[in-house]
């Protein structure tokens, strides 16, 4: 019996041949673009959205209706960089838009019935903003509660705490000093009016996007996210990290209430009733992943101007909005499945 000499190839090397074969094809070539490029596949997205909606209404791409376009986004992109940051270190907020409404009730309130300066009522705001954050941080990092069930159970907090704060009175523009409602000036710029507060949404974006970029700080948020044991053992003081992201979230949160109470020239208690799902929304369709380590806040950008489009394209095409909602959640739905296909790129 001739024995069989022939040896097989060692199995680093079939795994090196599958690799290349893998990443030879068309469609992992794709995919490997969108995982380097995060904000690549929002992009797109929102430019066949745009050139879908202006061909099936005329309307769409009106100066007025681009206004209105922008100036929606400015609440929900501010909260989509709040929740931006949570998202990143794997993590997920769910009482973004209540801390925004209870921040704008206590600015609105604090200088209309207790008549205190503007500046003042805004410094509250901010205090609020930043102590929600702060209790948010604990249950996260020292009851060490998944953020999920921490964030739902403050969102039911924060939502009493408004309606028992309010008394579930709205209070008017006219009644605030002007300053607090600045953020929603507006001036004209090619024919689309661009309000004080879509400007510092941009400025936020900037800060945040340079912050996550360029310092020790960002990184550390990106590599907890990845893999909070590996960052612990890297020496990254991972519980300080998330304290300080839920912190940062709070003041965002907080800026973004004076520019709610701009946008609508009121603070209610009852705004933003889709705010924390559309802040998701954007979050997870601009490519941020919801395990964490991977997007930017640029990609957020991208998925808060898609929701925004969305919402107006559909309501100019005459849909109820409860089939508005219903798209947003097919929007979730894909936008998570690209992500967990993406994930499966061979590094």
């Amino acid at each position: 019996m001739t024995q069989n000499t022939r040896s097989e190839p060692p199995t680093s090397e079939l795994d090196l041949a599958e690799e290349f074969l893998d990443r030879s094809t068309p469609l992992s070539r794709i995919r490997g673009a969108l995982h380097r490029y995060p904000a690549l596949s929002p992009a797109i997205v929102l430019v066949l959205a745009v050139i879908i909606f202006g061909f099936l209404n005329d309307r769409f791409l009106n100066p007025s209706n681009l206004s209105l376009i922008t100036q929606q986004v400015a609440v929900v992109g501010t909260l989509a960089i709040a929740q931006t940051l949570i998202i990143l270190t794997a993590g997920i907020d769910l009482s973004v838009g209540a801390v925004m409404v209870l921040s704008s009730m206590v600015i609105a309130q604090s200088t209309v019935q207790l008549g205190l300066p503007a500046v003042l009522g805004l410094l509250l705001g901010l205090i609020v903003g930043l102590a929600a954050g702060a209790f948010n941080g604990f249950l996260v990092t020292r009851l060490k509660l998944p953020p999920f069930i921490a964030t739902l159970g403050t969102l039911n907090i924060f939502v009493a705490l408004t309606l028992l704060y309010s008394g579930g009175a709205t209070i008017r523009g006219a009644e605030m000093p002007e300053l607090l409602t600045w953020t929603g000036e507006t001036f004209g710029i090619g024919g689309v009016n661009i309000t004080v507060g879509v400007i510092m949404m941009l400025l936020l974006y900037i800060a945040i996007a340079l912050i996550l970029q360029k310092t020790a700080w960002g990184r550390h948020v990106y590599a907890v996210g990845d893999d909070k044991e590996s960052a612990r053992l890297a020496g990254i003081r991972v519980n300080r990290v998330l304290m300080s992201v839920y912190l940062s979230a709070g003041a965002i949160l907080a800026i973004g209430a004076w520019i709610q109470i701009g946008r609508s020239n009121a603070a209610s208690p009852n705004a933003g009733v889709d705010l924390n799902l559309d802040s998701i929304t954007a979050v997870v369709i601009g490519g941020t992943s919801l395990f964490g380590g991977r997007g930017t806040v640029w990609g957020t950008l991208l998925g808060a101007l898609i929701v925004g489009v969305f919402r107006n394209g559909l309501s100019l095409a005459g849909l109820d909005v409860l089939w508005q909602t219903f798209a947003v959640g097919v929007l979730i739905i894909a936008a998570v499945s690209i992500d967990q296909w993406i994930r499966k790129v061979r590094k």
